[in-house]
């Protein structure tokens, strides 16, 4: 990726977005994270907000800042998530609400509104986020996966729909990386689900970056809404 390029990320406190954050910031971008904490990355090329990422009026408030003071953004990564274990019976109404809210309309919010900056300069890449929990229908994951499984119907559509103004939409789903994203999860959950992939080892943020650059490369221009699980899963 070529440096000077302006992003916006979300879930940029920790975890992955905060190490995608610091990885771009280092190359020379511009980044403007969100969580709904205070920013935790110093570094005079970031911009932070504080806000939900399902809240309409939020987002459409941050997307048209970012547009006001640098014109465009060229690049969308969707990292905010939520994850819950919990069997399908006993998955409250309430937490399988804000599953979606951040995981889906998160998403769906971000993608639109940045798309419309996007096509006025006729180019742009979003990369969302999903998981090896669609395609093997992990049990205990059902709301989480099915939140996903939505995301994925949602890059494949804006992808296409999308794809005569330049825009190219993909989603990546990595395999578990040791964040707060996958604490709750028993250890013996974590194990049977990395002996499912052909590649029998936890993911990295290295993984990860190696899969986005290769998204978002002017290089990969005929490439659109694609899913790429890490590991070795198959759908």
């Amino acid at each position: 990726m070529a440096d000077n390029q302006v992003l916006i990320i979300t879930g940029t406190r920790k975890g992955l977005g905060l190490e995608l954050s610091e990885y771009y910031l280092s190359l020379g971008n511009t980044v403007i994270g969100c969580s709904r904490g205070p920013s935790s990355i110093e570094n005079e090329n970031y911009q932070h907000y504080e806000l939900d990422v399902s809240n309409e009026k939020q987002v459409i408030n941050l997307v048209r800042s970012v547009k006001a003071a640098h014109g465009n953004v060229d690049v969308l990564i969707n990292n905010a998530g939520t994850a819950a274990m919990n069997h399908f019976l006993t998955t409250p109404y309430k937490r399988a609400k804000e599953i979606y809210n951040t995981n889906f309309f998160g998403t769906f919010l971000f993608s639109r509104e940045v798309a419309k900056i996007m096509i006025k300069a006729r180019k742009g890449t979003i990369i969302n986020f999903t998981t090896v929990a669609v395609p093997l229908n992990l049990a205990g994951e059902a709301v989480y996966a099915a939140s996903k499984a939505s995301v994925e119907t949602l890059t494949k559509i804006s992808a296409k729909e999308l794809g005569e103004f330049g825009i190219r939409v993909n989603a990546i789903g990595p395999t578990p990386i040791k964040t707060d994203l996958i604490k709750g999860i028993p250890k013996e959950k974590l194990e049977e689900l990395i002996n499912e992939q052909a590649i029998k080892r936890f993911g990295n943020i290295k993984d990860v970056i190696n899969t986005i650059e290769y998204l978002i490369d002017p290089a990969s221009e005929f490439i659109t809404g694609q899913t790429i699980y890490l590991g070795g899963i198959f759908d």
